[in-house]
Order: C-alpha cells, then sequence, then structure tokens
C-alpha cells in the first residue's frame, strides 16, 4: 500500500506535467514547500518502486502504474472540492 504522502507528490508531479509539460524536482520542490533533499529523497523512493522515470536531465515523469495512481488521486480531489463547494465552503479553505 502507497503512503498518502507519496500518493501527494505523485498528484503534484501529474498536475505539474499538466501546467507546464516537464518537471523536475526544483519545481516540485518550489510548489510543495519541501526542501529540495526531501524531494530528492522522496523521488528516489518513487522511482525504486517504480511510479517515475527521471532522465538525465533530470526530468521527472510518471511511469504507467504511477499515472494510475495520480490520475484516481487528482480525481478524487476534483470530485470532493466540487462536492465541497456546492455545498457552500468556499475554495480558497
Amino acid at each position: 500500500e502507497l503512503r498518502e504522502s507519496a500518493e501527494d507528490y505523485l498528484e503534484k508531479i501529474l498536475m505539474l506535467n499538466q501546467s507546464m509539460g516537464q518537471v523536475r524536482s526544483v519545481d516540485l520542490a518550489n510548489e510543495m514547500n519541501f526542501s529540495k533533499p526531501s524531494i530528492s529523497i522522496a523521488m528516489k523512493k518513487l522511482k525504486q518502486n517504480g511510479f517515475v522515470n527521471i532522465d538525465g536531465g533530470g526530468y521527472i515523469t510518471l511511469t504507467e502504474s504511477g499515472m494510475e495512481i495520480a490520475s484516481r488521486v487528482l480525481e478524487r480531489h476534483t470530485l470532493l472540492t466540487a462536492l465541497l463547494m456546492a455545498l457552500g465552503v468556499e475554495e480558497a479553505t
């Protein structure tokens, strides 16, 4: 079973890829307000577990299994956000 933090990383990689086209560790660090060493350790674990690939330029891509998880988590978050907003919760909350 995947930890919630790993799911968060995969989801953020997918989101950044959709908005920027390419993702590097520094992009994740800036977006998630984590240190570069923390991101590096997480990416190493995700790569070892077959969820991401990192090329020679440091660009991170999701593997098929990483994409499945990231898509599922993003869809769940999008649905929950829409539901909460429909119930009157402000988007910023």
